[in-house]
């Protein structure tokens, strides 16, 4: 059990750090390399990550402005691993490694996990991502390849809940968009657009390479020197920023219908946008979800008893520059009782305070994830990029949360969860 009523904030941070114990260098190119070395491990587990995801749809380059459709973030990351020479997925079949990308709101990040050819796969790896290449031919092809894809996140009942969520709360906000984008939205992409954003965010000094597993720092440092990633490069100006939402929300309500099996539902809060740097509310507001509603809460096992949501019924946060929002989504036969319940129990939190057992267990459970992250070979490698594109290391966020207090929560619980701030979604199922 962590106990750190009497323990200094420096202690707690020295012990963050001694448990992660990540090697980190930043080459001369600007580029930051994470590497944790675990012994006794056979695997590797590489990413490689840039701070551009899909709310980055407009920014300032070397003096120029560029907009860019919604999903380009997304588009890029498919363009990345085609390259002049064939797909790069077929170079890792080829090694024997296990590749893949994702596009998040806030970054685009590339990797493979290997026990083989590991210098060979760290080549494949920065070698497509550091060589742009991209023709009117081959973005016709993905538009199609992406337009299936889009057409399948349409299907799924969890992210249209999601989505039509945040286009309640934000009326200008590009977190209203999904991150593939529309068909419509993608057909606008050029040549041109896609180099302005790797020359703007595929920069070394916006990118970071994180590695775990059976490797050293001088095997990834090497890796980069092969690649052209090493030496000093000419600085650049990438200026980009996101008006802050203001006044009411857009909408208070949304309904429509898919064939699901039962009412889905969701209730999100927009919330004030973090400050840079704010480390403890950030933390704190991730709590939130579990401290109302989580396993260890009476409202959810008042609500399991009585069968008013299913087991999935959960609290989320997510966060990205101009927007915070905390959201809770499920499905239940009697949707309008549960979120009436989930209301009034966060108005009883506010008068009574947060129960400082539960603030205790929730936060044990934060700082076990955070710790049990650091033994595994992928998420060691994932939640290290992942931090340090936010400016900050895992031995922070560790230490951040041991200094976390009860007090803390109850001065949240007073501005935040505020029902004037709430947004509702509902998805009935269609008829038969």
């Amino acid at each position: 059990m962590l106990n750190n009523d009497h323990e200094s904030f420096a202690a707690a941070q020295a012990r963050a750090a001694a448990a992660v114990s990540c090697e980190s260098v930043v080459l001369p190119s600007g580029l930051t390399v994470l590497c944790r070395t675990m012994p006794g491990y056979s695997s590797v587990h590489a990413i490689y990550a840039t701070g551009f995801g899909s709310v980055h749809r407009a920014f300032r380059l070397d003096g120029k402005q560029i907009t860019l459709p919604a999903g380009t973030a997304h588009f890029l990351e498919h363009k990345m691993c085609e390259t002049p020479k064939g797909d790069s997925f077929t170079f890792y079949a080829k090694t024997g490694a296990s590749a893949n990308a994702f596009t998040s709101y806030d970054r685009t990040c590339y990797l493979f996990s290997a026990t083989q050819k590991i210098d060979e796969n760290l080549d494949i790896l920065l070698g497509m991502v550091g060589k742009p290449w991209f023709t009117k031919a081959t973005i016709a092809k993905e538009q199609g390849i992406i337009g299936q894809e889009i057409k399948m996140y349409d299907d799924s009942p969890d992210w249209r809940l999601l989505n039509a969520l945040f286009r309640c709360l934000y009326a200008d906000h590009p977190l209203r968009d999904d991150i593939a984008g529309t068909v419509e939205s993608i057909a606008e992409l050029t040549p041109q657009m896609l180099y302005s954003c790797t020359r703007g965010f595929y920069a070394p000094s916006n990118m970071v390479l994180s590695v775990a597993g059976k490797i050293t720092l001088a095997q990834a440092v090497d890796a980069c020197k092969r690649n052209g990633l090493y030496r000093a490069r000419a600085p650049h100006e990438v200026e980009w920023d996101i008006p802050t939402q203001t006044g009411p929300l857009p909408h208070k309500e949304a309904f429509f219908t898919m064939p699901v099996t039962k009412p889905c539902f969701g209730v999100a809060y927009r919330e004030e946008p973090l400050a840079e740097g704010d480390l403890k509310r950030e933390l704190l507001l991730d709590m939130l979800g579990d401290l109302v509603v989580g396993g260890l809460t009476k409202l959810y096992r008042r609500l399991y008893d009585e069968a008013l949501v299913n087991p999935e019924f959960s609290g989320d946060f997510i966060a990205v520059r101009g927007a915070c929002t905390v959201a809770f989504t499920g499905e239940s036969d009697t949707p309008r009782q549960v979120v009436d319940l989930l209301q009034e129990e966060i108005e009883r939190m506010r008068r009574e305070g947060v129960d400082p057992e539960v603030f205790m267990l929730v936060k044990n459970q934060m700082y076990g994830e955070l710790l049990g992250d650091v033994e595994a070979v992928d998420d060691a490698a994932e939640e290290a990029a992942a931090a340090c594109l936010k400016g900050r290391t895992l031995a922070d966020e560790i230490a951040a949360l041991a200094a976390l207090t009860v007090e803390d929560a109850n001065a949240l619980l007073q501005t935040a969860l505020r029902e004037e701030n709430r947004a509702y979604v509902q998805i009935d199922p269609t008829e038969k």
